[in-house]
């Protein structure tokens, strides 16, 4: 708007000036020239006054002397000035407020730059809305100063000054009437008439409005005619007043005050507002729950407010200044805080939990809310963080969680729990094509316990024996109570149905076990039923009831111990139980145990290199069980450990056996499972051993399949290089059937390779596979300086196509089967004198 110009913008720039001797005609003569209202006087670029066409006014025509004063003795001083950066609006009130007509306008420095008037002012101020809404009386001069015509000019001007008009009506004696004003008395200081009749001197003819015309073309009037007056006639025509561009002004300053005023009255009445709504936002961020964070855009803090004290204990004046880094718990890394910056400085906004650390070191769960404050660029100038402690919850949610899927006693998955990792369970073992089992868990005479020791005696029976059945599941099982004396265990991914017998054997055990609860100690059994997925049922709900109709079996046929729900199972798993426990007596009776050896021949000279080892074992009532079965068998009893100790003590007897009868013993080679191979005292077992027995170093030998060196070629290398230094032979057994690197075959410590029987076997069918096969491991061996010999040599021709391929040692069929010790001596070994110890 207008009024907010500088009054640069609309000041006379031309300043009109002259010396303080300058007689006053002649000043006077140089304003009408130049039609300006106003003349500085000036000494040495100073002003020193100013005489305006007010002052015009105060000459006294009926002396001729007057107008040749110096203009000096009728300026006015000091010459009151606005620095030309002053607001339009200022001027106006300045004008109004000092009655003044003319502002010096000067610079930063001082220095006259222009002169301002009111007219100028009334052009500029923007007061089109007002002269257009408003008529002429509402601003006009209610009384005009109507002089007659024949009046001398010095004393219609003594009248001007006395009413203080700055023009007046003069009824000349024609009837016609003009206008006398002060710029017309300024025109006659220069022309100095002398004290003449007014009426030959008044401008005419008269310009005229009426009082009901709109301010803004009484406005236009004035300036298209460029005066400063009109005459304001009534409806008869009469005149009842004067408007000017005083007048204008005057009502617009008065508007101008009035809405001054009632903005002021706006301004008071919103800063009480915002002062009463600024402290009650203060009340309220003050008294907040929520703790309250204000930094700056650098992130340094500014406020806090009394609830961020409570909830991390440090104090404003501790933390003013300072970033909320030192708040930081450790928990989140750097790409945690990355994408918070980033959706801050993305959308101005960011809302999650995080982990904070309290003064006393203690973690809390808060929920923050951070918002950047901006200014009018949309730049960030401060950031206010808002957060909540909801660590407590949190824990309550876990509490509600705990009681909806957790057994309040045990701290067990309850049945809910349960029946949502069955379901789950079922559809990843569908998936993979893969079984799991449900084991239902009843505890034997529970109730007789509950009710002759106590409800608090029976709930901590109860929790122990949950720690135990616990304790004896792998990590991905689950223990489950339903309720009372009543658990369920799930166990997915089975490998075979053995794995569960086990696991049901084991929980036997576990609940068999004393237990001492104050003080008295005492004995439970439980009883168990098994279902399987999806060999009983496909649903959890069946699964479920056929693993309880099997623990109601188990009940009926003597408790303490575990049914399957199906009887073929059982009647499996009975057999799978009695030769575990036929097993173990056999390690302490020896009965049905045998070891067997069979002979290795070098091929060309025929005589015996060496024997492999063979477990046999035949039971009186369970018949003969294969080789393979008994190491798996042991393996699932975990009777492995007993049965490579066994092994290894029959071979060490037998050889000192047969050397004390005379025989000269060849080396015997002992089969190791992947689980003997890895005992990392498995070389040390055997050098003492060899000790016990007073056998000569290079006895014992050992053949490894080749899959498990291939497991940890690195690792395996270690282990083969400690048997080694037992003396004897290390060969890796089945070769060719585990794609073995030959890239690790060379950096293994090994003496042999040994030709699996399939291969050997195709050499009759004349498959040229087979043959190449075996012509590239004899190629191999040779290269690598490796003795070979093939294993399962049944035919001549097998044994002529073997020594094509220059194969240095034979086992099979061929030349010798499997047999006893004491036939593998008669048959095999001869004495120090070189007949057999049956001959001797």
């Amino acid at each position: 708007m207008s009024q907010e110009l500088p009054i640069e913008r609309i000041m006379q720039s031309g300043l009109l000036t002259c010396e303080p001797e300058t007689p006053l005609w002649m000043a006077a003569e140089r304003m009408a020239a130049r039609q300006c209202s106003s003349i500085i006087v000036v000494k040495a670029g100073q002003p020193l006054g100013i005489w305006t066409e007010r002052d015009a006014l105060s000459v006294n025509f009926a002396d001729p002397d007057a107008v040749r004063l110096p203009i000096s003795q009728v300026m006015n001083q000091p010459v009151a000035s606005l620095n030309r950066s002053t607001p339009v609006s200022e001027a106006a009130l300045r004008f109004n407020a000092e009655r003044r007509r003319h502002f010096l306008v000067v610079d930063d420095g001082g220095a006259p730059v222009g002169i301002l008037s009111q007219t100028d002012v009334a052009l500029n101020q923007g007061l089109e809305p007002y002269l257009r809404l408003r008529e002429v009386q509402a601003a006009m001069r209610q009384r005009a100063l109507v002089l007659e015509g024949g009046q001398r000019l010095a004393q219609a001007a003594r009248s001007m000054r006395l009413s203080e008009c700055d023009a007046v009506v003069v009824k000349c004696a024609d009837g016609e009437l003009g206008i006398l004003t002060e710029r017309d008395l300024v025109r006659f200081v220069a022309r100095h008439p002398g004290n003449t009749p007014i009426d030959s001197l008044a401008s005419r003819p008269l310009l005229t409005v009426h009082q009901s015309d709109t301010l803004i073309a009484a406005r236009d009037l004035l300036m298209n005619h460029r005066v400063r007056h009109l005459a304001v006639l009534d409806e008869a025509e009469e005149v009842v007043g004067l408007l000017g561009f005083r007048d204008l002004l005057a009502g617009a300053e008065h508007l101008y005050m009035q809405d001054l005023r009632n903005a002021l009255e706006q301004r008071d009445r919103a800063l009480a507002k915002s002062r009463e709504n600024l402290q009650l936002a203060e009340r309220v961020i003050d008294s907040s729950l929520e703790g309250i964070i204000i930094t700056d855009a650098g992130n340094r803090i500014e406020f806090v407010n009394r609830a961020f004290t409570h909830m991390t204990g440090y104090t404003s004046e501790e933390v003013i200044g300072k970033t909320p880094a030192f708040l930081a718990s450790g928990r989140h890394d750097a790409a945690f805080y990355r994408q918070m910056w980033d959706a801050l400085q993305r959308s101005g906004y960011w809302r999650g939990e995080i982990w904070n650390r309290r003064k006393n070191g203690e973690l809390y769960l808060e929920l923050l809310t951070i918002t950047a404050i901006t200014d009018d660029s949309g730049a960030a100038t401060h950031y206010a963080a808002l957060f909540s402690d909801i660590t407590h919850l949190r824990d309550n949610e876990e509490r509600i969680r705990k009681l909806a899927y957790y057994d309040a006693l045990t701290g067990l998955p309850n049945r809910r729990l349960l029946e949502d990792r069955l379901e789950l369970a079922i559809r990843h073992a569908h998936r993979n094509q893969s079984r799991l089992a449900v084991i239902f868990v009843d505890l034997d005479h529970f109730k007789e316990v509950n009710d002759a020791l106590g409800h608090a005696f029976g709930d901590e029976l109860l929790v122990m024996m949950a720690e135990r059945l616990q304790l004896r599941l792998r990590e991905d099982d689950t223990l489950a109570r339903l309720g009372g004396d009543e658990f369920l265990v799930l166990l997915p991914d089975l490998e075979e149905v053995d794995e569960v017998a086990r696991v049901a054997q084991r929980l036997v055990e576990a609940v068999r076990e004393p237990c001492v609860i104050e003080g008295q100690e005492f004995r439970v059994g439980c009883s168990l039923g098994i279902s399987l997925y999806p060999d009983d049922a496909s649903t959890a709900e069946s699964l479920v009831h056929s693993a309880d109709a099997a623990m109601y079996r188990a009940k009926q046929e003597g408790r303490n111990g575990y049914r399957l729900y199906r009887n073929e199972m059982n009647l499996q798993d009975d057999r799978q139980r009695a030769l575990e426990s036929a097993l173990r007596e056999a390690f302490v009776s020896g009965e049905g145990l045998q070891l067997h050896y069979q002979p290795i021949f070098e091929r060309v000279s025929g005589n015996l290199h060496s024997a492999e080892a063979l477990l046999r074992w035949h039971h009186p009532l369970l018949g003969t069980v294969p080789p393979t079965s008994v190491v798996t068998l042991a393996e699932r009893a975990a009777l492995l450990p007993q049965l490579e100790e066994y092994i290894l003590e029959q071979i060490c007897t037998q050889l000192a056996a047969w050397s004390a009868l005379g025989a000269r013993p060849v080396p015997v080679s002992i089969n190791l499972s992947a689980r003997q191979f890895w005992q990392h005292d498995l070389p040390v077992r055997v050098a003492t051993k060899l000790n016990e027995h007073k056998l000569q170093p290079g006895l014992v030998g050992f053949e490894i399949a080749e899959r498990t060196l291939l497991e940890k070629p690195h690792q395996a290398a270690i282990v083969l290089k400690r048997l080694r230094r037992l003396g004897g032979e290390v060969a890796i057994n089945d070769f060719g059937t585990g794609y073995a690197s030959f890239g690790y075959l060379q950096e293994l410590p090994i003496s042999m390779l040994k030709i699996d029987r399939r291969f050997v076997q195709r050499l009759d069918s004349g498959q040229r596979g087979s043959a190449a096969i075996v012509a590239a491991v004899a190629g191999l061996a040779r290269e690598m300086e490796l003795c070979l010999a093939a294993v399962g040599v049944e035919t001549d021709s097998q044994r002529e196509a073997l020594a094509r391929h220059g194969v240095e040692l034979i086992q099979g069929y061929l030349t010798g089967q499997p047999v006893p010790a004491d036939l593998f001596a008669k048959r095999y070994l001869v004495s120090q004198s070189g007949v057999t110890p049956q001959d001797a």
